[in-house]
């Protein structure tokens, strides 16, 4: 535990570093996790307390990097020494990077926690034989009060609700903690605390919970919903403190608590009007929400301009094998109702989902690429993210491929490979592993090119045009905004994936998968 001859301590929270390789690295310099800020801010008003937030993926002010990669713990830890130290553990892919640095940590007799759902909760032996001392469990806002309890000896740890530990060598679990549903109790997020990053794009949050249950997801149960009053509170603070213009709501499905949702979009809508600035909002949202044409309008009056949805694929057989009840063509009407009201559409997808036994595709995967590119083009779609599929820790997905013996060994393909980009398991025949990684790279270069330099050259020159619609300048604006901002998006797009190409290019991973292929035919044996 603590000393306690100590004032103070400090809680210092790291958001573990992306591989080198990761196509998101761009977009993360830009933003971060809300996740840690809300435990971050609630450790702020503990008596005794200083809190900060690293988050290795945007080190932008003077931020102090390692020689390789991430932060330099070691500068961090010589000049502001953290007495514990708790690890954002819900990305899959920077997993191995966690555990590096708990190590260090650990080395120098700091205290360290982890959590995370989409993974550290699905492998809590895994992390507490990887230097950590205490996995919590659960939503972290109410534990992380009784953890620095017993860290300070005012509380026994075994009556520490949500929470995991080594005990004895064996793995001990305290009583659950029931989610939260009273939103309002908490402190607002205080981006403040996040350190050395210049964070352009603000994640916000109203819900919590997804019902949809979908295999490929851990995030089960009814959904919480905070008050539309709370959510517009977070946003009045970011503009008035940081000037934040640019939001993502990162609720799982957009829209949910349909009559809440539009009287939050009124609010926000005159929120704007009385403090005369507009505000931009990306949203996730389903796609047949379309047909709500109130909830549409009253979204495009509060400034939401992007809607991110999930098509899954393109491809009729795969969507009656999946189940979903909508053909393709009735994808790209729903796809036209949110262009039509004045909607970016970022699309996306899942290239060669692994079907349940008995439901068999046999398509190539040239015209499985055939399909895709067909299908972005009729619905119009502006941006695009084409991944693989990922059967993470604790999904319906894993225990299913796992009982087929398809996944590779973590050891042969670590979990730094789990981010969409590379295959992680034996698709279906006739498809191949290296062709689905080859696909989603033609069908994202076909769409993301260096060409769209040119045209955004060519757009700014032609920004005068708009003027001649003087007699409606919005429309006039929107015709020349959407193209530009597509032209500028594709041509970034194009340099992300020329990157990622450039690390394929070494060859590291077509060694793993062989060396993978080679281990799972052999225990097929």
């Amino acid at each position: 535990m603590l000393s306690q001859s100590k004032k103070r301590f400090r809680l210092r929270i790291i958001i573990p570093a992306y591989p080198a390789f990761n196509i998101y690295s761009s977009i993360a310099k830009q933003t971060t996790a809300l996740g840690p800020v809300c435990i971050a801010s609630v450790v702020n008003e503990i008596e005794g307390w200083d809190v900060e937030i690293i988050d290795e993926n945007n080190l932008r002010r003077y931020g102090p990097k390692g020689a390789s990669g991430g932060a330099d713990h070691e500068f961090l830890q010589c000049h502001r020494p953290a007495d514990v130290v708790g690890f954002y553990g819900g990305l899959t892919s920077t997993i191995p990077r966690l555990y590096e640095i708990a190590g260090f940590y650990k080395k120098k007799g700091v205290i360290t926690i982890a959590g995370g759902q989409h993974f550290i909760e699905e492998n809590i032996a895994e992390a507490l034989s990887s230097n950590i001392d205490y996995v919590v469990i659960g939503e972290a806002e109410e534990t992380i009060k009784y953890l620095i309890k017993a860290f300070e000896g005012k509380e026994d740890i075994g009556q520490v609700e949500g929470i995991a530990y080594l005990k004895d060598g064996k793995v001990t679990f305290t009583p659950s903690r029931e989610p939260i549903t009273d939103f309002d109790k908490l402190p607002t997020p205080n981006f403040s605390l996040v350190r050395f990053a210049k964070i352009k794009l603000y994640p916000v949050g109203r819900i919590r919970g997804c019902g949809m249950d979908c295999e490929f997801c851990t995030v089960k149960g009814k959904a919480r919903s905070a008050s539309p009053e709370r959510l517009l509170e977070n946003i009045r603070f970011l503009l008035e403190t940081n000037d934040a213009r640019h939001f993502f709501i990162v609720d799982d499905l957009f829209g949910q608590y349909r009559d809440e949702t539009i009287r939050f979009c009124n609010m926000l809508r005159d929120y704007q009007r009385e403090v005369g600035r507009r505000l931009d909002f990306t949203v996730q949202i389903r796609l047949d929400k379309a047909k709500d044409p109130e909830l549409l309008k009253a979204m495009r009056q509060a400034g939401i301009n992007t809607v991110a949805i999930g098509f899954e694929s393109p491809i009729e057989e795969e969507l009656e094998a999946m189940r979903k009840h909508i053909k393709p063509q009735g994808m790209i009407d729903l796809a036209h109702a949110y262009h039509r009201m004045g909607f970016l559409v970022h699309g996306m997808f899942i290239f060669g989902y692994p079907l349940r036994e008995g439901a068999a595709i046999r398509l190539s995967a040239s015209e499985r690429i055939k399909r895709f590119r067909d299908f972005i083009k009729k619905a119009k779609i502006d941006t695009l993210q084409v991944l693989l599929p990922v059967p993470l820790p604790g999904t319906e997905m894993r225990h299913r491929l796992k009982d087929q013996n398809r996944i590779y060994s973590t050891q042969d393909i670590g979990w730094e490979y789990y981010d969409g980009n590379f295959p992680v398991f034996e698709p279906d025949k006739p498809l191949t592993a290296d062709e689905m990684q080859v696909s989603i790279r033609k069908i994202m270069g076909r769409f993301y090119q260096f060409q769209y330099m040119f045209m955004v050259g060519i757009q700014i020159l032609s920004f005068p045009a708009i003027f001649f619609f003087l007699h409606n300048i919005n429309a006039g604006w929107r015709r020349w905004y959407r193209p530009w901002r597509n032209s500028l998006n594709r041509f970034g797009g194009w340099l992300i994936i020329k990157g990622w190409t450039s690390e394929l290019k070494k060859g590291v991973f077509s060694q793993r998968l062989k060396k993978a292929q080679n281990s799972l035919n052999n225990n097929k044996k």
